[in-house]
């Protein structure tokens, strides 16, 4: 059962490879906005259990970038269930490097079931 409260966390370094000029978001090497959002995602979904038959999806982000952080540095993001209703999941999200917050918003996701899902969505494949 989700409920409110329930906490997620997922951490990560800051490499070479998470850079805005890297994943091609930006052009300086600090850790991009797209891999900070992917960190606090991997958070809230960390957040619940659900049953193997099913999984959640993203289906909404508002999120701030608040500050910049360099190669070599730790990131972490925490997810904390705000509101469920029915199947859908609202957290409240935030991701921290060493020395400050670096990002905060809302994140919402939907619980659905996996085969149900692939076989809609690769549908898209058939002519």
């Amino acid at each position: 059962m989700i409920e409110v409260g329930m906490e997620g966390k997922s951490e990560s370094v800051v490499t070479e490879g998470n850079t805005a000029k890297t994943v091609g978001s930006g052009s300086l090497e600090v850790f991009a906005t797209p891999m900070m959002v992917a960190l606090m995602e991997n958070a809230a979904i960390n957040a619940i259990n659900l049953p193997e038959d099913q999984t959640s999806v993203g289906t909404y982000l508002d999120v701030n970038h608040l500050a910049a952080t360099p190669v070599g540095m730790k990131v972490r993001a925490i997810a904390r269930v705000v509101e469920v209703k029915e199947r859908l999941i609202v957290y409240y999200i935030e991701a921290f490097d060493e020395k400050e917050k670096i990002g905060e918003g809302k994140h919402e996701r939907f619980i659905v079931n996996h085969e149900k899902f692939m076989l809609k969505a690769n549908a898209k494949l058939i002519r």
